[in-house]
């Protein structure tokens, strides 16, 4: 091969490298829109956190909220329900995790792990129950706490007959896993903000 074959057989792989190097960048920035726009737009990131007041929510009472298209359940636990909930021994749960995104992931489901900062008069949960994604029914189930005629925490799946306790955690039916804690914190004493 003489010199000049070997120049050329150089030149000619360069544009070819120098082509295919090209037509890579315009690919890349021709698809680049149509990847942008399946990122999140401003609606949804705006949903990645949200603020809830727990004044207003009575001793007893729960109410759910949407965060992220999922129900939240915030409820404001009675005496009796976190005695309740203290006196489960760990030997008796179906999933021994806490399942609380606050803490880390081995921690055991106990009712002070079930909650965060310590307060362990709110619970804080996902309302989506662990088995096919149902929302699961406030103050029912085998779990419930009884005072007088009526029933207090504890959540009952109908679709399928999960049965969670006063602290969310899965004691009876298909359901694998204790209802989630979502990442959460506290702002002042009245509010936390969820995400």
């Amino acid at each position: 091969m003489s010199t000049a074959e070997h120049a050329e057989t150089n030149r000619r792989d360069f544009l070819y490298i120098a082509t295919g190097a090209v037509g890579a960048v315009g690919a890349a920035l021709t698809a680049w829109p149509f990847i942008n726009q399946m990122n999140p737009d401003a609606s949804v990131l705006a949903l990645a956190s949200v603020e809830v007041d727990l004044a207003p929510i009575a001793e007893g009472q729960e109410i759910t909220i949407k965060w992220r298209g999922n129900p939240v359940f915030v409820r404001h636990r009675l005496a009796a329900e976190i005695e309740a909930a203290k006196a489960v021994p760990m030997s008796d749960l179906i999933d021994p995790l806490a399942r609380n995104a606050n803490l880390p992931d081995g921690d055991q489901a106990t009712d002070v792990n079930r909650v965060v900062g310590g307060k362990e008069q709110f619970l804080v949960m996902m309302g989506v129950c662990t088995h096919l994604g149902c929302v699961p029914l406030p103050n029912q189930g085998d779990y419930a706490v009884v005072e007088g005629s009526e029933k207090h925490g504890g959540w009952f799946c109908p679709c399928h007959g999960s049965h969670y306790d006063t602290a969310g955690r899965i004691r009876k039916g298909p359901a694998p896993q204790n209802l989630a804690i979502p990442q959460y914190s506290y702002l002042s004493d009245a509010k936390i903000r969820i995400g």
